[in-house]
């Protein structure tokens, strides 16, 4: 081969990709890059979207616990068996006060004057704002989710109380009588005589709010008024962003062999002082919407109103029934 054929065989064997072979190149890797893009966004979706639904179970979850457990400790006096055996004292601060306008130092109160109806437990169902407020003076109506439940619930503490604090309220108690008082007491109304014991007095109410950190942002979120603070006060702890809806409806023993013989979503006090349980309901819904989801699903829990969200939240219902011993107890009793 001459010296010319060696040098045109070389030039060919450099000349390099045409266009056409550049241009399907191209599109060849566009199109895999946007398969790895797609696959990519499908998982990290899918990732927030577990953990968004993930993280509204284990909020429902710790809810219903919470709830659960404070119902299932109405009526708890400690050592004292009858609620009406309760004195307060007259150094208790109105302030703190919560219950409806016409009844005045009904957060201290263990039944309803006049009745001897126990205040333990009380019901609202399906309340409107005006309502929530009228009953609750401490629920401002405007964060007040509308068409939900209410549940007060008047207690002590588990245990008796080792140390004894500065402007908590307490019941001191000898299984006889009780005196519910503010340490440090001012003017005992009643005389405890020894031996007897002091529990830390923990009157919440359970309650659905409107929001969740700041008001308008539209997150429902299960609070709780509860006494606070060195008045004391009626302050706000809210347990879980998210929880949509709280339907309650109360067992109730009506011939006396303690077991509940009928549900009652809507019960009067009198049927209160014979509840045995309480069959409790959230709906819960993530904080977070899903853009690629549209749940249209119908809810219906207990008597409210069927609800079908048409929105991108995804919703689970958690539900349970608990048994209200110590209410239960003093049935048996005949009280």
């Amino acid at each position: 081969m001459d010296r010319l054929s060696r040098h045109v065989s070389t030039h060919r064997h450099q000349q390099g990709l045409s266009l056409v072979e550049l241009m399907i190149a191209m599109v060849l890797a566009l199109v895999l890059t946007s398969a790895v893009l797609s696959v990519f966004a499908n998982n990290r979706h899918s990732f927030n979207q577990d953990e968004n639904v993930q993280r509204m179970q284990d909020d429902a979850r710790h809810a219903l616990r919470e709830l659960t457990f404070e119902i299932s400790m109405a009526g708890h006096y400690g050592d004292l068996l009858v609620p009406d055996s309760v004195t307060p004292d007259g150094g208790l601060s109105l302030t703190s006060d919560c219950g409806p306008v016409a009844s005045p130092e009904w957060m201290y109160q263990t039944v309803q004057a006049g009745t001897g109806n126990s205040l333990s437990l009380v019901a609202l169902d399906n309340a409107s704002a005006a309502q929530a407020a009228a009953n609750f003076s401490c629920i401002n109506g405007g964060e007040f989710k509308d068409g939900t439940d209410i549940v007060s619930i008047k207690r002590v503490a588990g245990a008796r109380a080792g140390v004894i604090t500065n402007g908590r309220v307490y019941l001191r108690t000898n299984g006889t009588v009780g005196l519910l008082y503010k340490e440090p007491a001012a003017a005992p109304a009643i005389n405890v005589p020894a031996p007897n014991a002091d529990w830390e007095y923990r009157p919440s109410i359970y309650y659905i709010r409107n929001f969740a950190y700041e008001a308008g942002d539209g997150i429902p979120t299960l609070c709780k008024k509860v006494l606070r603070g060195a008045a004391p006060g009626m302050t706000t702890e809210c347990l879980a962003a998210g929880i949509e809806d709280m339907q309650i409806e109360y067992g109730i023993d009506v011939n006396g062999d303690g077991y509940a013989n009928v549900y009652a979503p809507s019960p009067t006090l009198a049927e209160l002082q014979t509840v045995v349980s309480a069959r409790v309901m959230l709906l819960a819904r993530t904080t977070d919407i899903d853009s690629r989801y549209e749940n249209d699903k119908t809810y219906t829990l207990s008597n409210a109103q069927a609800y079908v969200p048409v929105d991108s939240f995804h919703r689970r219902v958690v539900s349970t029934t608990v048994s209200i011993q110590n209410i239960r107890s003093l049935n048996a009793m005949g009280f």
